[in-house]
Parts: structure tokens; C-alpha cells; sequence
């Protein structure tokens, strides 16, 4: 029974139980299923954390083999797929693209569900794995290229860079993508994962749940920010101009993009394995104007907040994407690659709120006129 309490978004609102990601918050903490991120990201492959996201528990290396079978056995788009991207508006937006191409592999699949109990999303995976080959697809064809036929042999990541670029990437790049989709894949009741589950509330299909998710990661203030990270990088344009930067921008209150979070009062630990990330490829390629660039800006802004004190970390956004941009990927792609690493936690998210369903009926607080009289239109 409700108690009345009103929170604005939500805020602090407890709407449901999950077992399957925890956010220390205070601490800088992470864990999926209560492996800590950093242990998953040293150990496991995105593969092996999506088994875990929908079954609750790391495979066996029996488990790990069928299911890492399936899942690369899904990745090779049919012919219609193949022409929904092509002939796709070309203004659009790819996450634009994402959410119809959900709605079409729905078709390919027999939907079985019965009162919240049964569903067979597990099975066929294409929601998790073809998101990867649809974005991939979308920047071949943006430049001119052909389609790229998925490679079994390849993990997650690195397939989804050969799909792209038409050539392998290194091992080192290919982990590192392949980690980078394991960050990502959970975070709790965000707003793109709350959205899933309220639809899936309803018993809609998964694939619906998952569009809904697309659409709400889509908004400016939930996706989108580690390209406005690059943005702000470019127009600092060096390390050197960083302190006359920052100076302007909070003296004009603008928001320095990538610092804080909204659940993190301390570094977000994502943020500390991308920032390593981030240093390796720099080395590699013997580029470290991004690098430069914000580390510099998380040095002068965290002192110039602390002197406030009010100390502010990065989050992950603020070094993913000059890590994708190393790797040779558009900023235009980093939300759509947010969702194709997000889709595994939706759909864990779903299948419970499916194991124990109630729909979502949350009550407002109406603010309008009281009762009024209705008046003739001659007389109003």
C-alpha cells in the first residue's frame, strides 16, 4: 500500500526486487549477480556475462561452449534485415534504426508466453546478438561497403570490429571492445532498463520490452554523453587550453561532460578499467591527444571542486569514447553500441520481472483545477 510519499522521478522509490546487479554507490562498486566488475572484466568474456545476466550463475565450460555457440551462430543477418538497413532514411539516426530493426527480428521468432511464466527469449538470443551486426551493417553500408558475414571464430567485440572495418582487429583491440560491451551490459534500475521492465510488466514480448528500452536510451539524458565528452574534448582542442576551458564553462555553470554520476560519490569503477583501456590503445598507437586531454581536465576540475569541496570523478562515459574512436568507430555509433551492450541486461531485467509479474500502475499527484462548472461555448 502506497504511503502517499512523493519523489520526482521516482527518486530514492524502491518499485521492485532484483537479484541481478548491485551499485555500491559510496564505495565505487559494481557487481553483476555479485561478481564484482572488476573480476569479471580480468576473468570473462561479454559472452560469458550475458549467460550470467539471464541465468544467474558463471557457466560451466559445457555451458560456456553451447551458449557461446548459439550466440555466434545468431550473429548473420537474413536478407531483410539486410535491406531494412540499407534502405533505411539516411538523415536518420541509427538508433532510430535500432528500434525498428527489434520490432522486424520479432517476426523471425515463435513468441511463447504464458501468463509471465514461459518464454523462450533465452533461446533464441537474436535480440542480444543481432543488435551488434545491425550496427556494424549500418556503418558499412554508410560507406559503401558490402556486407560482412559474421566469423564464429571471433568473440563478441572482435566480431562486431570485422563486421565493421572488413578486417580482424588485433587481439588486443578485439579484448578490449569485447570488455568494453561488459561493462556496459547492466546497471540497475537506470532509465532504459526501468522502461524495459515496465513494458514486460504488460507480458508484451521481449523484443517490445527491448525497442522501448532503445527509445529511452535514446534521450539526450540518458545516452549519448561519451560523445558529448569527445565534443568537449575537440573544442578544448589541447591540454594546454584545459584550465581557460573550465574556467569559462563554470563560470557560465555549463556541465563538464563525463564528471559525475548520479549514483557514484565515488570513481565510478567502470571509468578506472576504460581509463586503462584508454592508456593501452594511446601506447599502441602512439596517440595521446584524447588521453592528454582528459586526464588534464580530470586533474584541474576535480581540484577546482574539491576546493569546493565537493569532489567529483569520472564516470565511464568520460573515457569510452575516446577509446571507440581509437578502435576506428564514429561517435554517431557510441549510443547504439551502448544498447548492443545494454541489450543483455534488459532482457535479464525482463525475464525476472516476468518470474514474479505484478504490472506497473503508479499512482500521480494531480495538480489540476478542482471541479468546475461546464460552461456553454457562447459563454466562455
Amino acid at each position: 500500500m502506497s504511503n502517499g510519499t512523493y519523489a520526482k522521478g521516482l527518486e530514492g522509490v524502491i518499485a521492485a526486487e532484483s537479484s541481478i546487479c548491485k551499485i555500491d554507490g559510496a564505495n565505487g562498486k559494481l557487481y553483476y549477480r555479485g561478481y564484482s566488475i572488476e573480476d569479471l572484466v580480468q576473468n570473462c568474456s561479454f559472452e560469458e556475462v550475458t549467460y550470467l545476466l539471464l541465468y544467474g550463475a558463471l557457466p560451466t565450460e559445457q555451458e560456456r561452449s553451447g551458449f557461446s555457440q548459439r550466440m555466434r551462430a545468431g550473429r548473420d543477418l537474413a536478407p531483410p534485415i539486410l535491406d531494412m538497413i540499407r534502405n533505411f532514411p539516411k538523415a536518420a539516426h541509427p538508433m532510430q534504426l535500432l528500434q525498428s530493426v527489434i520490432a522486424y527480428l520479432s517476426a523471425y521468432v515463435e513468441h511463447v508466453i504464458q501468463h509471465g511464466e514461459t518464454c523462450n527469449c533465452r533461446n533464441t538470443l537474436h535480440q542480444v546478438v543481432q543488435l551488434a551486426s545491425v550496427i556494424a551493417t549500418y556503418q558499412r553500408f554508410a560507406e559503401g561497403g558490402d556486407y560482412v558475414k559474421p566469423r564464429a571464430d571471433l568473440s563478441h567485440g572482435a566480431n562486431f570490429l570485422y563486421m565493421m572495418h572488413g578486417e580482424a582487429p588485433d587481439a588486443l583491440e578485439g579484448e578490449i571492445m569485447d570488455k568494453c560491451l561488459l561493462l556496459h551490459a547492466e546497471h540497475g534500475f537506470n532509465a532504459s532498463t526501468f522502461t524495459a521492465r515496465v513494458v514486460a510488466s504488460t507480458l508484451s514480448t521481449c523484443y517490445c520490452s527491448i525497442s522501448s528500452a532503445i527509445g529511452s536510451l535514446f534521450g539526450s539524458l540518458h545516452g549519448g554523453a561519451n560523445e558529448r565528452v569527445i565534443a568537449m574534448a575537440d573544442k578544448i582542442g589541447g591540454k594546454e587550453n584545459v584550465r581557460a576551458y573550465l574556467d569559462n564553462a563554470l563560470s557560465q555553470k555549463e556541465k563538464i561532460m563525463g564528471m559525475g554520476h548520479r549514483v557514484y560519490k565515488a570513481m565510478d569503477p567502470r571509468a578506472v578499467v576504460m581509463e586503462g583501456f584508454l592508456k593501452q590503445l594511446s601506447e599502441k598507437k602512439n596517440d595521446f591527444h584524447y588521453y592528454g586531454i582528459l586526464k588534464e581536465v580530470q586533474t584541474v576540475f576535480r581540484r577546482v571542486m574539491e576546493e569546493k569541496g565537493k569532489p567529483i570523478y569520472p564516470n565511464v562515459d568520460f573515457f569510452s569514447g575516446a577509446v571507440y574512436l581509437l578502435l576506428g568507430i564514429p561517435p554517431i555509433l557510441f549510443t547504439p553500441i551502448f544498447a548492443a551492450a545494454r541489450v543483455s541486461g534488459w532482457l535479464a531485467h525482463i525475464l525476472e520481472q516476468r518470474s514474479d509479474n505484478r504490472i506497473y500502475r503508479p499512482k500521480c499527484l494531480y495538480v489540476g483545477p478542482e471541479a468546475r462548472a461546464f460552461a456553454d461555448i457562447d459563454k466562455r
